[in-house]
């Protein structure tokens, strides 16, 4: 980077990289307008830019916003200022190919956004000779028979933008129903197992005391509750995002059996978000959820947030019985006491306790943290929550009442 003092000429060659920069921020998912264009460029004219970490932070200051979009604006700013020939190193990278074992690494979820922030708008590559157009035509379709496929099974955190909206889009069409259950209370019917005595009686009465039928009655049936606390610490960022569209869809849906749904998120504080994921629109219901939940991408507390939940809201949404989801990794950094004795709680509050934790997508998957030692005894089930695969799988462990993997994760404590 040139070294200069001067004043940044409206025409020069940094400006319009300024401007084209801004618009690969936009094109990556950072909410950036003209106005904060116009500020970046004159900030950049008041700093200077005689230093490159200067640079860095005066862009990053006029430009980034909200705390999620740090790592793609620094990913960017690496690709886009850093390495002059990374836009043909990605072109060749994000060709069809097919991956041999000397591909390289699929990159990271920012990196991969950022990528195609970047190519986005560049120049098709050169038409083949109509005798390889075949051969490739042929090539394409075999890898787009699987593609809805791989969709499934795929980790959210390796999803680009497009995989990402057709994940939100299969996501908002999940349903997840729950069948009644059996309450205490009996009420009338005609192949009860039980009689009526007091019904018998009054009919008895108005015959003369003559018994002409036997009214029955059996046990009756209710709608249950779900629960959801969700863990939006820096860890669960991505999972969370795509949870609370899940969420949301359950939330908004008639006729899937529940009679109330309340969600909480929890990083270092509790939040209760039932209302906000009770507006129609997701976008809007989820913009509402960003601006209430004040502590995304921030500490995990989950103890704490237990402890709160357990005072505050357990008797007002666990009365009757409800369905608990447990969305967090377990990565707790407080005591690991305190946060067994509240799952502890917890449990014995509720009907059922399940635990969706993202790092079942690892093969090698253990119980070696402190804090997933501590809740694991104290949940009725554990099952991941990466993909949509996941996801789907979660209706089966309601209607079927399986532990998951949580007998054999037991067995190694």
């Amino acid at each position: 980077m040139s070294r200069t003092n001067g004043i940044l000429p409206p025409q020069g060659r940094l400006s319009r990289n300024i401007i084209y920069f801004v618009r690969t921020l936009r094109r990556a998912g950072v909410p950036v307008g003209p106005a904060q264009t116009l500020g970046a460029i004159r900030a950049v004219e008041a700093a200077g830019f005689t230093e490159r970490r200067d640079f860095f932070f005066t862009l990053r200051a006029c430009l980034v916003s909200r705390a999620e979009h740090l790592d793609v604006f620094e990913r960017v700013f690496s690709m886009f200022w850093r390495d002059p020939e990374f836009i043909e190193t990605m072109i060749q990278t994000m060709l069809p190919m097919i991956q041999t074992q000397h591909a390289p690494k699929a990159p990271k979820t920012a990196e991969q956004r950022a990528a195609e922030a970047m190519l986005e708008g560049a120049p098709p590559p050169a038409q083949p000779d109509v005798e390889d157009a075949r051969e490739e035509v042929e090539l394409d379709a075999q890898f787009s028979l699987s593609a809805n496929e791989k969709l499934q099974s795929m980790d959210f955190e390796q999803m680009s933008n497009a995989e990402m909206a057709e994940a939100k889009q299969a996501i908002a069409r999940m349903s997840l129903p729950i069948k009644p259950i059996r309450n205490r209370r009996l009420t009338a019917s005609h192949s009860g197992s039980r009689i009526d005595a007091r019904a018998t009686m009054r009919r008895a009465m108005r015959t003369g005391g003559e018994v002409l039928k036997l009214p029955r009655r059996t046990q009756g049936q209710r709608n249950p509750d779900l629960v959801a606390l969700c863990d939006i610490s820096g860890s669960m960022s991505t999972y969370s995002r795509l949870f609370m569209h899940f969420l949301h869809s359950v939330s908004v849906t008639k006729g899937q059996g529940w009679a109330q749904v309340h969600s909480f998120t929890f990083g270092t504080r509790l939040t209760n978000i039932t209302r906000s994921l009770s507006q129609r629109d997701p976008d809007a219901a989820l913009k509402t959820v960003g601006q209430q939940a004040e502590d995304w991408d921030g500490g995990t507390r989950i103890g704490e947030s237990l402890a709160a939940f357990n005072k505050d809201w357990s008797r007002r949404v666990l009365s009757r019985g409800a369905v608990v989801l447990l969305v967090t990794d377990g990565l707790e950094r407080q005591d690991p006491e305190e946060l067994a004795r509240e799952a502890r709680r917890l449990r014995l509050s509720s009907r059922q306790v399940i635990w969706l934790n993202p790092l079942m997508r690892w093969d090698g998957f253990s119980p070696q943290a402190a804090g997933i030692r501590a809740l694991l005894p104290h949940v009725d089930s554990f099952h991941s929550c990466h993909s949509l695969n996941a996801l789907r799988d979660l209706t089966e462990a309601l209607s079927s009442g399986g532990s998951g993997e949580k007998q054999r994760l037991m067995g190694m404590l």
